[in-house]
């Protein structure tokens, strides 16, 4: 029985054009998935260690501290935007620092959704990509069972399973992006309320007289 490779490597040039398409996509899509794993586990992490130095250094008002310590931990959406503010030219009043601080919020937010939309393109367009392939597959069997006058399944069995490679390839695609992410998506929400929470705190210290 020819393995999956060998019916890639036989099928004709349309369904290996969508073969490579196809693994084109997954290729990407997998580098992303490497790609946000580390940046969301990093933004965590970093997140966690500013809002505890935050939490103990705010009292104190200590913000020559605070401002080290968010630039020591650039993955962190709750430092960026302290960083942020505190290095702009801060306004006075207090609707001018809530849209300051909302606009720097909305920038990580777009930052840690990044390159997600390619994860649910990929999702949602692969396995039709893959459909498509297998259809062309079928057809040119067909074409073979004209062309041969026979319809047997030794004359069918082998252009049929060509094309359903490409559907399996387009599932192999979309699987793991639709997970990816759901799951990224989920993460980078829950920054972004923890986020959203420390921002309130922030606008509390900015509206403390100096």
């Amino acid at each position: 029985m020819p393995s999956a490779l060998q019916l890639m490597m036989e099928a004709g040039a349309v369904v290996k054009i969508v073969l490579l398409i196809l693994f084109g996509f997954s290729a990407f899509s997998w580098a992303i998935i490497g790609y946000k794993f580390r940046q969301m586990t990093l933004a965590a992490r970093q997140s966690d260690e500013f809002l505890n130095a935050f939490r103990q250094r705010r009292a104190a008002q200590d913000l020559s501290v605070l401002l080290a310590t968010a630039k020591a931990r650039p993955s962190s959406p709750l430092a960026n935007v302290f960083q942020a503010v505190f290095t702009d030219h801060l306004p006075r009043h207090p609707e001018e620092c809530r849209r300051l601080v909302t606009r720097y919020e909305a920038l990580e937010s777009a930052k840690l959704e990044s390159r997600l939309t390619f994860l649910a393109t990929t999702g949602s367009t692969t396995p039709f990509i893959g459909l498509f392939g297998t259809v062309w597959g079928i057809m040119d069997s067909f074409r073979s069972i004209g062309a041969s006058g026979s319809a047997s399944l030794a004359v069918v069995a082998p252009g049929i399973a060509e094309a359903l490679v490409a559907t399996a390839m387009g599932l192999a695609a979309a699987i793991p992006a639709v997970v990816a992410y759901n799951y990224y998506l989920s993460r980078a929400r829950r920054l972004t309320i923890a986020m959203e929470d420390f921002s309130e705190d922030l606008l509390a210290l900015l509206a403390k007289p100096s």
